[in-house]
């Protein structure tokens, strides 16, 4: 897999750990297009993914893990390619009404291990909101506290044709 370590670490009971994960990219994307599919599609280009097969995965931030906010560049080699992610997406149709996309986080400092959330809503400070009560009740669930709030989102506001608005934490690419 691209970005990941394969090297370990002999702890002590000859059991491996594994190496730093690497950086994670957070990326947004807003697209527009004849229907919320097309929507959905300009948005991943935008985002720099489109041209992957996307794997979603859950909420858990590796340890050793960076996070970096900047657009994803593809390189050619890796068309079609997988691609590992934590994905937030919200289409939209009627005139006049703002998709919200959002992924928020908590993360240790220390260690680099964390939690992400995923969520959407036709309202900003709803989905701000969210993102913080999902966040501090999946550290509670864990026992846990990583670090304060931290959220990416993107908004796109339909003025006639279908929108999507689009964050995405990419981990990784494997090819086939």
């Amino acid at each position: 897999m691209h970005a990941v370590s394969d090297s370990t670490d002999e702890r002590a009971g000859g059991v491996a750990a594994p190496a730093a994960f690497g950086t994670i990219v957070l990326s947004t994307g807003r697209g527009v297009g004849p229907t919320a599919l097309a929507a959905f599609d300009a948005a991943l280009l935008d985002a720099g993914v489109a041209n992957y097969n996307l794997i979603c995965l859950s909420s858990v931030i590796p340890p050793g893990s960076r996070l970096e906010r900047r657009r994803f560049v593809t390189p050619p080699q890796e068309y079609g390619q997988r691609l590992y992610v934590v994905m937030s997406q919200m289409r939209e149709e009627r005139p006049g009404h703002t998709a919200h996309a959002g992924i928020g986080w908590v993360q240790d400092e220390a260690s680099g291990r964390g939690l992400f959330v995923e969520l959407h809503d036709g309202h900003h400070d709803q989905l701000l909101n969210d993102l913080a009560a999902t966040l501090d009740t999946m550290q509670a669930n864990r026992g846990l506290q990583l670090g304060p709030l931290h959220t990416e989102v993107a908004s796109a506001t339909c003025d006639g044709k279908p929108v999507c608005a689009l964050v995405v934490a990419v981990y990784a690419s494997a090819p086939w």
